[in-house]
């Protein structure tokens, strides 16, 4: 249960707090754009603004890439217990992977012509998307429409091996660690936690990080009995502005119907959760006494990681190459603001975030103490400028 502490006691300027809700509801949901939304603004462990329309404040949303934090979390658990290195060639825990091939030309009619890479893909690769994975969304290359054709993204047929197997057919896009590439690399490292822990990406989660944070109501199946509480799901549609394409309640896709655990994008959280979440990693690994990552773990991750120190527009090969992303790096796992006045828009240097493609997104800024979580559910996530709409409006609330 979220309690909201007084926001001028935290430092923010309460009128421009309300702001948020003014301007999220007149532009995004008055006028149809998005069918709901949920923001937490926090300072610390404290909630200085909570509000939600056209959703109760308990709903469960599918995350979708803000998985991956979670899933990098585990797997640097695993490297401080000595079981995984970010060194370790890939193919060391999935052998599947020993033969991977560099794209040369071919697809589709003509079977693919392939080289072998430059440099082994290592775990370091998964984490900062280095790998030369892509996703099937990506639709620029005949690497991606392979992808496509083989479903290795459906959730409700793949397990674990399968997946690995299908991905083991295809060529990497690019060799290993050379460019940045949004794909299924936290997938991989889901399988990793998995082999290497002996248990499911589920129970492990549950285990090591959900029931040590108290995060009740997270989940890669959502159970029957919390399925009135999963809201609609939408698609841009360019004639009616959005398309159901998942259902609330039992008959939608979250609810026991994920025959594979998608590290890289299948949990549905609340808003609530979420928080505890945050509220560690703004802790430094560590809430209500359960450390769940070191300190110095945790800066490691938050680093940027990308090759030469450079921002995405640099080194992206596709997606988040836009002019937007000017300032940000990547670390193991996260989003990183590595110069703020190339972004053009209100943060810290240092300050970390991820979103999911149905639009949700949070931010943690360890400069200012501050926590960000945005709900919605509408894909793609790149439609509207909600996100750096959003920090304008908290950054502006701030008055120490």
């Amino acid at each position: 249960m979220l309690t909201l502490s007084n926001p001028a006691e935290l430092g923010f300027l309460p009128d421009r707090l309300e702001r948020i809700n003014t301007y999220v509801q007149s532009k995004y949901l008055d006028t149809g754009l998005l069918p709901c939304a949920a923001v937490l603004v926090g300072r610390g462990d404290d909630v200085a603004h909570l509000w939600s329309s056209g959703v109760e404040s308990d709903a469960i949303f599918r995350i979708a890439s803000m998985t991956k934090p979670i899933t990098s979390i585990a797997i640097m658990q695993l490297v401080e217990q000595g079981r995984i290195a970010l060194s370790d060639p890939v193919a060391k825990y999935i052998p599947e992977f020993a033969d991977l091939g560099v794209f040369v030309a071919g697809g589709g009619a003509i079977p693919f012509v392939t080289r072998p890479p430059s440099a082994p893909m290592r775990v370091v690769d998964l984490m900062r998307h280095t790998s030369g994975l892509t996703y099937s969304f990506q639709e620029r290359t005949p690497v991606d429409a392979a992808y496509r054709k083989s479903g290795l993204e459906n959730w409700q047929t793949m397990d674990d091996d399968t997946f690995i197997a299908e991905l083991a057919a295809l060529p990497l896009q690019f060799d290993p660690g050379t460019s940045w590439n949004y794909s299924v690399s936290t997938d991989v490292l889901g399988v990793i936690v998995a082999r290497v822990s002996g248990q499911s990406l589920g129970d492990y989660f549950q285990q090591h990080i959900f029931a040590p944070l108290g995060m009740v109501d997270t989940y890669f199946n959502v159970p029957a009995d919390k399925a009135d509480r999963i809201p609609d799901c939408y698609t841009f549609d360019p004639v009616n502005k959005k398309k159901l394409i998942d259902p609330s309640g039992p008959k939608g896709a979250w609810v026991g119907r994920h025959k594979f655990e998608s590290g890289g994008g299948g949990l549905a959280s609340t808003i609530a959760d979420y928080h505890r979440f945050c509220r560690m990693l703004l802790n430094g690994g560590a809430l209500d006494g359960q450390q769940i990552i070191s300190p110095k773990t945790l800066e490691l991750m938050v680093a940027n990681h990308l090759p030469g120190g450079g921002d995405l527009t640099q080194h992206s090969k596709s997606l988040f190459s836009e002019a937007e992303m000017a300032g940000i790096g990547f670390g193991l796992g996260f989003g990183c603001n590595i110069d703020p006045a190339a972004t053009l828009v209100p943060g810290s240097k240092g300050e970390y975030f991820w979103g999911g493609m149905f639009s949700t997104a949070f931010f943690v800024d360890p400069v200012e103490d501050l926590i960000m979580i945005f709900m919605t559910q509408l894909s793609p996530s790149s439609l509207y400028p909600v996100r750096r709409e959003l920090r304008t409006l908290i950054y502006s609330a701030l008055a120490a």
